[in-house]
């Protein structure tokens, strides 16, 4: 079985995790001095070697991103720190900034001097007011000790950190729609290009990157790129947080190597929970098709997930054992995007709104033969036409389902399916009488109601 690697994780444990003190009694702001002494350039090296992708999602290497900003004008550039932690099932970012918000300070005031910026922002989504309240008092430590500010630890080099708390929208997830909202606009996403490298913030270049990302540096620059390539696979280097959840014994965050299968991450956390079978489960949150017990031993790298047809995402790991109703989980989910949907575009405006209206038809046992092929052909006017990645995130669940579990919808419409309006973990997929199929529209309605 493939070792967890505690490297962001590792103080979580320790007595007020989240303070300075304890963050330096643990080596922490060394990597920022062994940092000051290096070449501004050299740093940007060093992250492209390691190999580190976007932890946020798309995976996008980190100091390639970097590398694109344009050469110096004189003007301001800036950083920007994706806080707004909101895919459903995620729950990595929102944990680091709690028990050590110190290393993320440290990765961005690293990365803030090797791009040559002098003022970082951390957006923080809104509703997690006790961590928006942490990462403040720990940027006020920071201050206090000459970690930020004028001439920082004799440096020379200047950078405020702004903490800023969003208004609570899933759309402000994309980077464009963060920057907007962080202007003071409606949280939108902008038309690339102009990239955020070229117009980002005020029309300046930024560098975007996750929490995750950016809380990487501080140990990549300490240990060495050597270090973080040792860990994960050939194009998959490093360590990541898996945040599992759902239906399994030790629900949390699980720090391993990429590369890690998720049927050694269940036997981590204990297995699944009462013994049951995996139905399904999705690799990066409910933007991410579905895969199923079949995918047991697929490496959770971006290659392996990738190939088999889902992406690898936020690592937000939900464990659906075999109580569970794939119609009822992707109902609810299509329920989160139509009422997440920014608006802007009319396919993710109108077509996550009738996917809902049709998933609810099926769920409730009205559905019709026809309803199927209709969602699958909404699904197709909504991928790839939408004006960001929001469209093809929120019908990944319901082509994934259908792909996996079509003779289950199909139950739905035909009147086999089970239903218990106790248990909101219906549908025994293994087992269909003539009372339940009797039955089944009667108590659809009354699970409906």
């Amino acid at each position: 079985m493939t070792d967890l690697t505690p490297v962001l994780t590792a103080t979580w444990g320790a007595e007020e995790s989240w303070t300075l003190k304890t963050y330096q009694d643990h080596g922490g702001y060394g990597a920022l001095k062994k940092a000051f002494g290096m070449d501004k350039a050299d740093i940007i090296q060093a992250v492209k070697d390691s190999g580190l992708r976007g932890r946020g999602g798309a995976g996008f290497p980190t100091g390639m991103k970097w590398g694109f900003l344009p050469p110096d004008d004189g003007g301001p550039r800036y950083l920007v720190v994706n806080a707004d932690e909101s895919e459903p099932g995620t729950c990595k970012d929102i944990p680091t900034m709690l028990n050590s918000p110190h290393v993320l300070i440290e990765g961005a005031i690293i990365t803030s001097y090797a791009i040559g910026c002098n003022h970082a922002f951390i957006y923080v989504r809104g509703e997690v007011v006790h961590v928006y309240r942490r990462v403040m008092n720990a940027v006020a430590e920071a201050y206090k000790a000459g970690f930020l500010g004028k001439n920082i630890q004799g440096t020379g080099y200047d950078l405020d950190i702004t903490v800023h708390a969003g208004a609570g929208a899933y759309i402000c997830g994309e980077e464009t729609a963060l920057l907007d909202s962080l202007e003071g606009l409606r949280g939108q996403p902008r038309l690339k290009p102009p990239f955020p490298a070229v117009a980002g913030l005020y029309a300046r270049p930024t560098v975007v990157n996750n929490v995750e990302s950016i809380a990487s540096v501080p140990a990549i620059i300490d240990r060495g790129v050597e270090w973080f390539t040792s860990m994960g696979t050939e194009k998959s280097k490093g360590m990541g947080i898996f945040s599992l959840s759902g239906h399994i014994e030790k629900p949390g965050q699980y720090e391993a190597p990429l590369g890690i299968t998720l049927r050694e991450l269940i036997e981590m956390a204990g297995g699944m929970r009462g013994g049951k079978k995996l139905k399904f489960w999705t690799p990066g949150g409910s933007s991410t098709p579905i895969l199923t017990d079949e995918h047991l031993d697929t490496p959770l790298d971006y290659e392996a997930i990738g190939a088999a047809g889902s992406m690898l995402g936020t690592r937000a790991l939900q464990i659906f054992d075999e109580t569970t109703s794939v119609v009822r989980a992707v109902t609810r989910w299509m329920e989160f995007y139509k009422h997440e949907s920014c608006g802007k575009c009319t396919p993710c405006r109108e077509g996550t709104f009738w996917l809902t209206q049709i998933l609810r038809r099926i769920e409730a046992g009205h559905g019709t033969p026809a309803d199927l092929q209709q969602l699958l052909d909404t699904c197709d006017s909504i991928a790839g036409r939408s004006f960001c990645a929001f469209g093809d995130g929120a019908v990944s669940c319901v082509v994934s389902g259908l792909k996996y579990f079509r003779a289950e919808f199909e139950a739905y419409v035909d009147g086999t399916a089970s239903f218990d309006p106790a248990d909101a973990a219906l549908f025994d997929y293994a087992v269909s009488t003539d009372t339940a199929a009797t039955d089944a529209p009667e108590l659809a309605q009354e699970a409906h109601a």
